[in-house]
């Protein structure tokens, strides 16, 4: 017995030797390798008096070898502006469709009502939380599933099949038709509102479930609690039409009428080929196994919606569909990680804009799969891909995308990216199924791999 114990006791202070605190002779190794020379003491001074970190750590020999020119770009006329919302989505979503609106209109410039989508939006991700509830009810409240959903019941943020989802079921209107709001246009407070009204809503409902009450019972008080979500964004964002008489000018000057609803508009408005079954959502995502189909369970805004599901592809793959894409005057709703290597001001996106390596003088050498996994690097922002620059032999340069964040940001309202950047730090494309190969089409047909509600991904 005596043995046994030694032999724990020796475990314990061999494990104990690899998890221990910062004692004095750690600290002063750690110390005595912050050596105050010349140059280190001037950068001190320097970083201690201004915290714009990008201004600091800004490439010199990266400047003036950007230029902004494109062989290929796709005819797109207008900027908009998602403003202090998570909208990007929904803004680049029917970006893609303003050209086509504006030519079977005949019109010079087309706009669509952001905030009439953003309503249903809302209004239908509040039904599918709360039927997710209720499917979660007899799961303690602190099983990962159950705690994802209660993290956060609903936000403006959003991709491509949600608009798809939205689009086919409630239609779209012309912006004047109905206008944003100042909730619209800054969406926090409402977001605050509604989501305590769900989470209000939804230990109603796992309090009924854990006394008995049955799936009629509680279907019965989630139109109750929807009522409510209905109000709450009727007050804030307005009440969405059922039908609607919009008067434009066409390109010769003639005024027009269009009497419709909103379903209708849609159907009239909206390419053949711009739907679920025409169109194919890629991800170029190396922490999984690629030429492979993927989906997220519960990502999507309808319950009789469509999960995003998407076939995981090397860049290489992907670059070539784009350009073709491109060249065809098709624009592409992406997404990527807007905030990282990124002059807002200058509209430029590029791995060489800082160098924080040689003003810190540390090491950064995560590659993109590592900066998945550790949480460094995701999906943040969708925006519309309408150009490419190519080289003598016609490989990428350099890219171009449409932002919705205004006239005043960027170049004009719109980014240019380095072909490094695109490796690195595009994530989503979703693009015609014309465009892509034969054989990768093939690849549709696998069963998809699942992933949780709370996949590190998304």
């Amino acid at each position: 017995m005596k043995k046994v114990f030694l032999f724990v006791a020796a475990l314990t202070l061999c494990l104990g030797a690899a998890a221990q605190s910062i004692g004095k002779n750690e600290l002063k190794e750690i110390q005595g390798s912050f050596i105050k020379d010349a140059s280190t003491v001037a950068l001190q001074n320097v970083l201690s008096h201004n915290t714009d970190i990008n201004t600091l750590a800004s490439n010199l020999s990266n400047e003036g070898k950007q230029d902004t020119y494109f062989k290929y770009e796709v005819d797109v006329k207008g900027i908009t502006n998602q403003r202090s919302s998570g909208r990007c989505w929904l803004f680049t979503s029917l970006n893609e469709l303003r050209p086509v609106a504006a030519e079977k209109l005949n019109v010079k410039e087309f706009y669509f009502s952001q905030n009439y989508d953003s309503f249903w939006d809302l209004f239908e991700k509040s039904n599918l939380f709360l039927e997710d509830i209720i499917a979660s009810a007899k799961k303690e409240i602190t099983d990962i599933e159950v705690v994802t959903y209660l993290k956060t019941p609903v936000g403006d943020g959003g991709v491509w099949n949600l608009f798809v989802d939205i689009a086919e079921k409630y239609g779209v209107v012309p912006a004047e038709v109905m206008p944003e709001t100042e909730f619209s246009n800054n969406t926090g407070n409402l977001r605050k509102i509604l989501n305590e009204k769900l989470r209000d809503g939804a230990w109603t409902l796992r309090q009924m479930a854990e006394g008995g009450a049955r799936e009629k019972a509680l279907r019965k008080e989630k139109i109750e609690i929807m009522k409510q979500v209905y109000r709450i964004l009727a007050l804030c964002l307005g009440e969405p039409p059922t039908e609607f008489t919009w008067r434009y000018k066409d390109r010769s000057g003639k005024v027009q009428t269009l009497s419709s609803t909103p379903q209708e508009f849609y159907a009239m408005i909206a390419p053949k080929d711009f739907n679920m079954k025409t169109m194919v959502m890629i991800m170029n995502d190396p922490t999984r196994e690629y030429y492979k189909l993927y989906e997220i369970e519960s990502y999507r805004n309808t319950w009789e919606g469509f999960n995003w599901i998407y076939l995981n592809l090397p860049n290489e793959d992907i670059k070539p569909m784009a350009l073709a894409s491109i060249k065809d005057n098709r624009p592409m709703y992406i997404s990527c990680d807007v905030g990282k290597y990124s002059s807002r001001a200058g509209g430029w996106l590029d791995t060489n804009l800082y160098d924080y390596e040689k003003l810190f003088g540390i090491d950064i050498s995560m590659d993109k799969k590592a900066r998945i996994l550790t949480r460094q690097s995701g999906s943040s922002h969708a925006m519309l891909l309408i150009a490419c620059d190519t080289d003598e032999n016609d490989v990428p340069l350099k890219w171009k995308f449409e932002n919705s964040w205004g006239p005043a940001s960027g170049q004009k309202g719109y980014v240019l990216l380095t072909d490094e950047w695109f490796d690195e730090y595009l994530f989503r494309i979703v693009i015609d199924k014309k465009y892509v190969p034969a054989n990768i089409l093939k690849m549709l047909d696998q069963k998809p791999v699942k992933l949780p509600v709370w996949d590190y991904m998304f």
